[in-house]
C-alpha cells in the first residue's frame, strides 16, 4: 500500500481514539469495535461545509476567512514563509479548506499566530489556525481542534559524528541533553516516549535549530517532516537518528485549532472529511511530503 495511502488508514483507525480525546480520555482503552468504524466514515451533507462561507456571519470578519501560522512558516509544511502562495502542505490544506468552505482566494486573509498563543484560551483573531497542532483532549479544555489531516511521527535529530547520532533504539536516547519547541508534542514526547529527563524547551523551532547548531543541547525532537527539512537543508552537518514507533505514548495527528465553540469548526471538519472521502488529503501527502520515507524506527 502506497504511504500516503497508509498515512490515510491510519488516520481513520485513530478516529475513534481522537473520540476519546475530546472528551479528555487520551489514555482510555479504545475497544475493538470502535477501532473497525471510525467516527468519518460517514461524510458531513455538503450544507455542512457551505453554511460558513462569505456572508454566513461565522467568520471573524465579514466576508473574509482569516487564516493564521506561526512565524516563520517552516518547509515543507509551508513554502518560501509565505502561507498565502498556496504551496507546502500546509499551504495547500489550508487553500483546499478555504475552496471548500466557499471562500475565492482574494476572500482570504493570512495572519501570524505564535504556536502557544494559538492553543490559549480565549477569543481568536483568526477562523483557523494551521500550524501542526498534535489533537490532545488537553487543548481542547482551551479550543477547538478539528478532524485530523495528517499522520505524523516525531524524529530525533543530532550532529553528526556525536555519540547520540549512533542511537538505534530509544533506551540509547537517555542520559542525553535534547531539546524541543515549547508547548509542543515534541517536547511531550521527550519524558513521555523516551523517558528521558525534562527537555530543554525553546520559544520556535528556529531556537532549538540554533542550540543544536551551538552544541546547547546533544539532539533535539521535531516531527518528521520537519526533521528532513532540517537534515536536509537547515542545519548542514545535521543527521537524522531516527523515527518514534508509532502508535506511541502521546498520540500523532494534526488538526487545526480554532476558538473554543466556534461556529466554524464542524464546517471545517467537514471540509477535512470530504478531503479524505474524495482522496484530495492523498494527492497533497504525496505532492509535498511524498518523499518523506526511510527514517530508522527507534523501538
Amino acid at each position: 500500500m502506497p504511504r500516503n495511502r497508509r498515512v490515510a488508514a491510519a488516520v481513520l483507525a485513530a478516529a475513534a481514539l481522537i473520540t476519546a480525546s475530546c472528551a479528555g480520555a487520551d489514555s482510555m482503552p479504545v475497544p475493538e469495535s470502535a477501532q473497525e468504524t471510525p467516527a468519518f466514515t460517514k461524510i458531513p451533507p455538503t450544507t455542512a461545509v457551505s453554511t460558513c462561507g462569505p456572508g454566513s456571519g461565522t467568520s471573524v470578519s465579514e466576508g473574509v476567512l482569516t487564516i493564521a501560522t506561526d512565524d516563520p512558516a517552516y518547509a515543507p509544511w509551508f513554502v518560501d514563509d509565505d502561507p498565502s502562495n498556496g504551496r507546502g502542505f500546509e499551504g495547500a490544506t489550508a487553500r483546499e479548506i478555504a475552496d471548500r468552505l466557499g471562500y475565492a482566494p482574494a476572500q482570504v486573509r493570512y495572519v501570524r499566530t505564535g504556536f502557544a498563543d494559538a492553543l490559549a484560551p480565549g477569543p481568536k483573531s483568526f477562523d483557523f489556525d494551521i500550524n501542526q497542532f498534535t489533537i490532545l483532549g488537553e487543548r481542547r479544555e482551551n479550543v477547538d481542534l478539528s478532524s485530523p489531516y495528517y499522520a505524523v511521527a516525531q524524529a530525533v535529530v543530532a550532529m553528526g559524528g556525536t555519540p547520540i547520532a549512533d542511537a538505534t533504539d530509544l533506551a540509547g536516547l537517555r542520559g542525553y541533553r535534547l531539546g524541543a519547541q515549547s508547548d509542543s508534542t515534541s517536547a511531550l514526547s521527550i519524558a513521555a516516549t523516551i523517558g528521558a529527563a525534562t527537555p530543554v524547551e525553546y520559544s520556535t523551532n528556529d531556537d532549538a535549530k540554533t542550540a543544536l547548531r551551538n552544541g546547547e543541547v546533544d539532539a533535539i525532537v521535531v516531527d518528521l517532516p520537519t526533521a528532513f527539512q532540517i537534515t536536509a537543508a537547515d542545519v548542514p552537518g545535521s543527521v537524522l537518528v531516527g523515527q518514534f514507533p508509532q502508535p506511541n505514548e502521546v498520540t500523532e495527528f494534526f488538526g487545526v485549532v480554532l476558538q473554543k465553540g466556534s461556529a466554524m469548526t464542524p464546517c471545517v471538519d467537514a471540509a477535512i472529511d470530504s478531503m479524505y472521502a474524495d482522496g484530495s488529503i492523498d494527492e497533497l501527502s504525496q505532492t509535498w511530503l511524498g518523499n518523506i520515507t526511510g527514517a530508522r524506527v527507534l523501538e
